[in-house]
């Protein structure tokens, strides 16, 4: 698997981003803009950040087919050992993913035998339901390719958004096979099976522009409320972000916002009996 890799020379953490749909790993480089990379900026901070390309994209593109759930958290989790052999890592790994990624960074927290180690989550540009616009665009999508404006969901308005983005080639990847599949039984099923098994703590941030998933207070109330074993659940609302966060003017804000959660995981696990509540 592919990545990107921004190293800190004595790092807090490790920070593992993982990308959604469409993308690859240079979401979280913002092409054109250093200053909205999260590469860049938490690196900058303290904290060596590896960005992969998500199994069926990037390198591993060629064996797409050849990935069930099972195999792709596998697949993660090898990558990560193998990208950061002989790095320091600080504190431990925390999991940073954007929609379609966060069904992949989910399987990883949930995973009993490999996710004790992790240190937190942060998800972004995923739900539990579909706004109405988007159920009647997305509800009975049965293709892998996006239906028919589905970019109005994930890029407007533009003006959140530099001129230019997004920015073609420089973010794009093809959508493997297999994923229209993981995207339709998400919301219904895996998300609310998969929430209760995870037991790091877990921040969501919801961005105020968001076109695709539901965000008004009930709908994050039961998102929070499926993380029945995590010990720490928080929920924010960013103002004057779109779906895609780590891209908008908004970015930085938000990548400094998410590092402060970052930052209080790594506190945690060096003093664990420090009270968060």
């Amino acid at each position: 698997m592919s990545a990107l890799i921004a190293e800190a020379p004595d790092p807090r953490a490790v920070i593992v981003a993982i990308h959604g749909g469409a993308t690859k790993s240079a979401y979280f480089d913002c092409p054109g803009h250093p200053a909205a990379s999260l590469l860049r900026v938490a690196s900058a901070a303290g904290y060596t950040v590896l960005a992969l390309d998500r199994p069926g994209h990037g390198t591993s593109r060629p064996h797409a087919a050849e990935m069930d759930a099972t195999r792709r958290v596998e697949l993660t989790y090898g990558a990560i050992t193998g990208h950061l052999t002989g790095l320091p890592t600080g504190a431990g790994v925390f999991v940073w993913a954007h929609s379609v990624g966060c069904e992949l960074a989910v399987r990883m927290a949930a995973d009993e035998a490999r996710a004790a180690e992790l240190l937190g989550l942060e998800l972004s540009g995923t739900g539990l339901a579909y706004q109405t616009a988007a159920q009647e665009i997305l509800g009975s999508h049965e293709r892998n390719a996006p239906p028919a404006g589905v970019r109005k969901l994930l890029w407007e308005p533009a003006a959140l958004y530099p001129p230019g983005m997004p920015g073609g080639s420089a973010l794009a990847s093809p959508t493997p096979p297999g994923e229209g599949a993981v995207i339709r039984s998400w919301p219904r099923r895996d998300f609310p099976t998969l929430a209760p098994a995870v037991a790091i703590p877990v921040h969501f941030t919801a961005a105020a522009h968001e076109r695709i998933w539901r965000k008004d207070p009930d709908a994050l109330r039961d998102i929070a409320a499926l993380f029945t074993g995590s010990p720490r659940v928080v929920v924010d609302e960013l103002a004057g972000g779109g779906h895609n966060l780590s891209l908008g003017h908004m970015a930085r804000a938000y990548h400094l916002h998410v590092l402060s959660f970052v930052e209080s995981c790594v506190v945690g696990r060096m003093h664990p009996d420090l009270p968060f509540s």
